[in-house]
């Protein structure tokens, strides 16, 4: 599934195309997607030029001359550029058709991603309102993290997986962060203190970057329009690596289902 470094690495490539774009029109192939796309959403779009492109969690938000597309891309999705034409593959969903020979493609062989138009600001739409802060703006820090696990038994990683805590900490990333903040994936959220929780904060914040200036982890159908890939793969410590030595002390890492996700830890480097 692409995560948030995936997500903004997408969006980074759709910049200099899309910004300032005119819509021709809205080509829909399959309106089946994780919520139906309607007729009126065509004609909402068409005509209208893309103002501004920016990120919230792992939605991409067009805000156009009136109201904004949501998208996202659900488990197997992914955007390209391609000539307005150009013959579509059989999981090529729908085509954004742009003024001057370009369109955005989503493709998405599982149908889980989504495209919406909404005509009142993104932030109040039911699927944006209840999120959790990014986890790379200034009011995302170990205090907020600390405060807001005050008395919770929840295991930390799906805590901090949890995107009405904080968003965009996918499973990769949260095996990562705890690994480099060396906290256990099963320790208790409401039983780890103050300091170890701004260590952990500090952590999701340096995987995160550097996981976007490496273009993230799991997007292979990103290109842009010259052919080339628009993402590098991050080397991982841990996920993944379970059996193989900790790259910390080389004790074998342990690999188990927590909250029904893979989780990989150091039994020795995380407490």
């Amino acid at each position: 599934m692409p995560e948030l470094p995936e997500v903004e690495t997408t969006l980074r490539g759709l910049r200099p195309y899309l910004s300032g774009a005119r819509v021709e029109r809205l080509l829909v192939r399959e309106r089946r997607l994780r919520y139906p796309i309607p007729v009126a959403t065509e004609t909402a779009v068409a005509g209208q030029r893309i103002l501004h492109l920016r990120r919230r969690a792992k939605y991409l938000i067009f805000e156009l001359e009136q109201g904004a597309l949501l998208v996202h891309l659900g488990m197997s999705g992914s955007l390209r550029m391609v000539p307005a034409g150009a013959p579509p593959g059989l999981h090529d969903h729908l085509d954004l058709c742009l003024a001057g020979g370009l369109a955005l493609r989503l493709r998405d062989p599982r149908r889980f991603g989504a495209l919406l138009w909404t005509a009142a600001p993104p932030e109040v739409h039911p699927l944006l309102r209840h999120l959790g802060p990014e986890p790379l703006d200034p009011g995302f820090d170990g205090a907020y993290l600390h405060r807001l696990a005050q008395g919770r038994r929840l295991a930390v990683k799906p805590f901090v997986m949890d995107a009405r805590h904080v968003v965009g900490v996918g499973n990769i990333y949260a095996n990562e962060s705890l690994h480099l903040a060396g906290i256990h994936p099963k320790r208790a959220s409401g039983r780890i203190g103050l300091g170890r929780y701004q260590r952990l904060a500090e952590a999701i914040r340096a995987v995160l970057t550097e996981a976007i200036a490496q273009g993230g982890t799991s997007l292979r159908d990103f290109v842009q329009e010259d052919g080339r890939p628009g993402y590098f793969r991050v080397s991982l410590r841990v996920y993944g690596r379970g059996g193989e030595p900790c790259p910390g002390c080389g004790t074998v890492l342990r690999d188990e289902r927590i909250g029904q996700r893979t989780s990989v830890y150091c039994p020795r480097c995380q407490r």
